[in-house]
This record gives structure tokens, C-alpha cells and sequence, in this order.
């Protein structure tokens, strides 16, 4: 099955048109206020009008009011919520909307138990743990990733096109997930890095599975 990809934390319209021109899956927004990536809802519609049928709007949100969420609902054409903080399944799927729910991987956390505990979700999205919420742009041990988590998985964490391809090798994800891995800056992406992130991914898809 083809390996989907979410290019994260778009922050300007030359970005999307890289990403999505690049053939990107998906396209993050961060409705997170405290990272150099969000964008607030003026800008997000103005993104999303750029974005084509097909590609598949996410939102990012850390630990937030349900009322903004609900506001960006409103306003924003967002296709799946991405909950990057301590929510749990209830908070998740109050808003009646298909989510992903991101597990911060250190040793010790069960996956399985955790993936467990959010049956409604559409995913789980596994990121490296690091102080504060968001992404970290490290790289975690992906021999903490069990064989089966019982949800589609998503990795997040430090891939960029170096490293993505043998990530894909190793655990099989049903998509990837890059943010800083393609970027020229905090918050502003670089077309060529992303273009080379996707030409990546679909090289590794094309490789023989064992």
C-alpha cells in the first residue's frame, strides 16, 4: 500500500504550492499558538483555498480550549484534527470529527495500550517525546515501535529525506510525517528539501518488502 505524506507546519502559500506540487497526501496547519509555525485562522482559510481536492487538510492542536477548536472547524475546511497533547479519547471525540491522536515515544510508554485507549481515533501518530508539545525534530529508537499497534500508524520525528527511506523499511508506517525536515527555517518550509523528502518516500515504496 502506498506510504500517504503530511508535509507539517505550513505557514505560507508558496509552501503549499511546493508541498502540494510535490505531491504531498496531506498538509498540516498549527492552530498551537506557542510554536514559530502557527498560523492563526486569516491565514489558515487563505491556505486552504490554495489546496486542491484531494489533498487532505490537518489541524494541529496542543491541549486547547474546545471552543477554538470549534472555531476552526467553523472557519477552516480542516478534513482530520491531530491532538499532539494530554487529551484523552472523550476530549477527542466530542467535536464528531475524524482525529489523530500523537503518542510521544520515550521507553516505558505501552504503545499498544496507548493506541488502546483511543478506539474513535482514525490514527495514531508517533513523534519523539521532548520537553513541552509539538515537534522536536529529533529522531526517536524505532525498535520501540511494536509490530502492530492496532491503528494505522503515522511517524513523525526527525525524518527528512536522509533518513526516511530506511524508516519506512523498518516499520512499515501507512504515512510519514515531516516538518522541520524540510525546512529552510523555523516555520518556513524549502521547496527543494520537500520535493526530495517525497521523491524519497515513493523510492522507498518501490522497494521489495521481505
Amino acid at each position: 500500500m502506498k506510504t500517504r505524506i503530511k508535509i507539517c507546519g505550513l505557514t505560507r502559500l508558496e509552501d503549499v504550492q511546493a508541498a502540494v506540487g510535490a505531491g504531498a497526501d496531506a498538509i498540516g496547519l498549527v492552530f498551537y499558538p506557542p510554536s514559530p509555525r502557527h498560523v492563526d485562522l486569516a491565514t489558515a482559510s487563505k491556505l486552504a483555498r490554495a489546496i486542491p481536492p484531494f489533498v487532505t487538510i490537518v489541524g494541529l492542536f496542543v491541549n486547547a480550549d474546545p471552543a477554538l477548536v470549534k472555531a476552526t472547524l467553523a472557519a477552516v475546511p480542516i478534513h482530520l484534527l491531530q491532538f499532539h497533547g494530554d487529551e484523552d479519547e472523550s476530549y477527542c471525540r466530542q467535536f464528531e470529527h475524524p482525529y489523530m491522536k500523537a503518542a510521544r515515544v520515550k521507553p516505558g510508554l505501552d504503545l499498544v495500550q496507548y493506541a488502546a485507549g483511543f478506539p474513535s481515533a482514525q490514527a495514531i501518530l508517533l513523534d519523539a517525546f521532548a520537553d513541552g508539545y509539538g515537534g522536536s525534530g529529533k529522531v526517536f529508537d524505532w525498535g520501540l515501535i511494536p509490530p502492530d499497534l492496532g491503528k494505522p500508524m503515522v511517524l513523525s520525528g526527525g525524518l527528512d529525506a536522509g533518513n526516511v527511506g530506511e524508516a519506512m523499511l523498518r516499520v512499515r508506517p501507512a504515512a510519514v510525517d515531516v516538518s522541520s525536515g524540510v525546512e529552510a527555517a523555523r516555520g518556513i518550509k524549502d521547496a527543494e528539501k520537500i520535493r526530495a523528502f517525497v521523491a524519497a518516500v515513493r523510492a522507498a515504496g518501490l522497494m521489495p518488502t521481505d
